[in-house]
């Protein structure tokens, strides 16, 4: 465990204990990799759809629908783990889901819309409900001066699981073709690839993270009160967890740069929303690449974001987050403006390797600055708050660019460049943000019930 540096853990925690986090990192992210990006989204466009001029609409639809269910469920869900101190136990319910989700998917033929639909929408928000929990381990484990570091090390596990999945994923495509296997035929296969791998991948997590966070009478005492007077656990609970989230609304004097981050986020995680969902679906259909073609490309993809992820680590938290984050918004919007004007190869592959340079760098970062920034007995709630603002990116991101394409029969290079400005908002908001003056508020800060 030497590449976890001790100095930048916090008293107590064990690198052993970093590594089984990283590894939910590198477990989930297959994920995304293949059902998001690689393999599923394009399978649905192409066959499960029919290649009808809706169906990229349909899918970004899909996805909108489950970041709108996260919403709606994320900031009563951190609230209520941290007043039970009971992230571990609800990550792993979220684990159960998506793996399911994601090995249901397997069912998905040519023509069952419905069912793919169904399916992505739950699996997607599994997966999200768990990268928050996840997420708000983070102040418990890094120093704050390492957040970026610590947060880079679980990215670049991320990325390499997602390689992993995607590997393990083209061999069996490649093999499959040989045989004379049709997309129906193999796709399904690679969905359960994915899920045994998230599934296997996540057992060190479960095994070794430790929840440090401790329950807190007063919020567990207001749903008690409730249950008393005849309400139901779960209507207290959702009550009190939506409580706590109009209270952070309301002292957003007191949390002025950390509001600002989530209005940042939302705007710059609209586009890396868009070339999460639909980076296959664009180098199939403006690129005609091959189905083994966009998996190699991804996997070009995955080892940039790594590299990006834990390099960039280190750099964050000697440059500071807001300029280390305001250097990959930079690198997104050459990224966008090399792949939508680019029309060579040679250009869209470079566009590929930008795109995961700050993949890589540009998560890490939003992760440590919500880390940084949020006032410790209230991580899960805080962490739920920028899993909100992540979430509505996603609704609105990918709907922008399946509405463009929509709107203009197929347009998908004035879709991306229409993406390019999401990345120039966030930076232009992301220079108002003062990361001392958050950091102090966050520490100034007093949990309710605990004077």
């Amino acid at each position: 465990m030497a590449i976890f540096d001790r100095d930048a853990l916090n008293p107590g925690v064990a690198p052993r204990e970093v590594f089984a986090w990283s590894m939910y990192d590198f477990a989930n992210s297959g994920f995304t990799t293949v059902v998001l990006t690689a393999v599923f989204n394009a399978y649905f466009v192409g066959a499960v759809a029919g290649n009808a001029p809706w169906a990229t609409l349909a899918w970004t639809g899909a996805l909108a629908l489950s970041s709108l269910l996260v919403i709606l469920t994320m900031p009563a869900i951190g609230a209520w783990a941290d007043a039970r101190g009971a992230k571990k136990p609800l990550l792993l319910a979220t684990t159960i889901g998506c793996v399911l989700g994601t090995a249901g998917l397997a069912l998905a033929q040519p023509g069952s819309v419905t069912l793919a639909i169904a399916l992505v929408v739950l699996a997607n928000w599994f997966y999200n409900t768990g990268e928050s929990l996840i997420a708000a381990f983070l102040p418990e484990l890094a120093r704050p001066h390492a957040l970026g570091k610590v947060s880079g090390w679980g990215w670049a596990f991320g990325y390499f699981g997602g390689m992993l999945t995607l590997g393990l994923s083209l061999a069996w495509v490649l093999s499959a073709q040989a045989r004379g296997e049709t997309a129906a035929q193999f796709v399904p296969v690679t969905m359960l690839i994915t899920a045994a791998v998230f599934a296997l991948a996540s057992v060190p997590t479960f095994l070794v993270l430790r929840e440090r966070a401790r329950p807190q009478a007063a919020a567990i005492g207001a749903a008690e009160a409730g249950r008393a007077e005849g309400t139901q656990d779960g209507r207290a609970g959702a009550a009190d967890a939506f409580a706590r989230l109009r209270r952070t609304w309301r002292e957003s004097g007191r949390f002025v740069d950390f509001r600002r981050l989530l209005v940042c986020g939302a705007f710059y995680q609209a586009g890396i929303a868009v070339v999460i969902a639909l980076a296959a679906v664009y180098a199939e259909q403006v690129m005609h690449f091959t189905q083994i073609q966009t998996m190699a490309l991804v996997f070009v993809v995955n080892i940039a974001s790594a590299l990006g992820a834990f390099g960039f680590g280190y750099l964050q938290d000697r440059l500071g987050h807001r300029r280390a984050l305001a250097l990959t918004l930079g690198g997104w919007i050459a990224m966008v403006l090399v792949a939508g004007l680019g029309t060579s190869l040679a250009m869209f592959w470079l566009a590929a390797v930008l795109a995961g340079l700050c993949m890589g760098s540009s998560q890490s970062c939003g992760r440590a600055m919500v880390g940084a920034l949020a006032p410790a007995g209230r991580l899960a709630e805080f962490f739920g708050l920028w899993a909100l603002a992540v979430r509505v990116a996603a609704i609105v991101g990918p709907l922008t660019y399946g509405l463009v394409t929509w709107l203009t029969v197929g347009n998908h290079r004035l879709a991306i460049l229409c993406t390019g400005l999401f990345f120039v908002v966030g930076l232009a908001l992301l220079a108002g943000i003062d990361m001392a003056r958050g950091a102090r508020a966050a520490r100034e800060a007093v949990e309710p019930g605990r004077r």
